[in-house]
């Protein structure tokens, strides 16, 4: 039951997110796009009161608990992030506006990106483990908790990875590659530069 409620939520997520941008740049009902985003948050709710009736029913701790944990962290940390990012996107597909900027790909300003990815991924490991050892602690020493703990380490890792390439950005961070032609300052380009081989050869005769 829980997978399936997490495949709903999932695809209910990306529903209401299509309809709240389509209704927004499209019939220019700003009010009722609102409305559809704002219910984003209801669907990861719904799916962690279900997870915690199932418990309370008597069902044994699994991994679908603990997969349901984790879409509830990543969706909290990075549904923001993402429904920014695709309104940007359909802002300059639909209603004309600038394309919204790449993230950095060089240097310190990738960086920073990766540090800010690092820092959501810490907040949605931290919202996923809260909600693991919540269920821990319900199911007490008589249950088996095994299936949690491990999801409490996928999620660790989780961070971990993304610390990782965070940190790998800052020590050695990426060059931005080199022009095949460099600009040249005008003060140092000569006039037989400027001319050409043609001119070159007019003043040879």
């Amino acid at each position: 039951m829980i997978v399936g409620l997490i495949i709903a939520c999932e695809v209910g997520f990306w529903v209401l997110l299509a309809l709240g941008l389509a209704v927004r740049y499209l019939l220019n009902w700003r009010r009722t796009s609102v409305v559809l985003l704002l219910c984003e948050p209801v669907l990861e709710l719904v799916l962690f009161v279900a997870t915690a009736i199932d418990l309370r029913n008597g069902a044994e701790p699994s991994w679908e608990h603990g997969l349901a944990a984790l879409y509830i962290g990543y969706t909290v940390a990075f549904g923001h992030y993402t429904i920014r990012w695709l309104d940007g996107h359909a802002a300059h597909r639909l209603a004309g506006a600038p394309r919204p900027p790449k993230p950095p790909r060089y240097g310190r300003g990738r960086a920073r990106h990766e540090a800010k990815l690092w820092l959501r991924a810490v907040f949605g490991g931290a919202v996923a483990l809260a909600l693991l050892q919540s269920a821990v602690w319900y199911v007490g020493d008589e249950g088996d908790v095994s299936s949690l703990r491990s999801f409490q380490w996928v999620a660790l890792r989780t961070i971990g990875i993304y610390g990782l390439i965070a940190l790998s950005c800052t020590v050695w961070p990426r060059k931005e590659p080199a022009s095949a032609l460099p600009a040249r300052n005008p003060e140092h380009v000569t006039d037989a530069d400027v001319g050409g081989p043609r001119q070159n050869e007019e003043q040879v005769r």
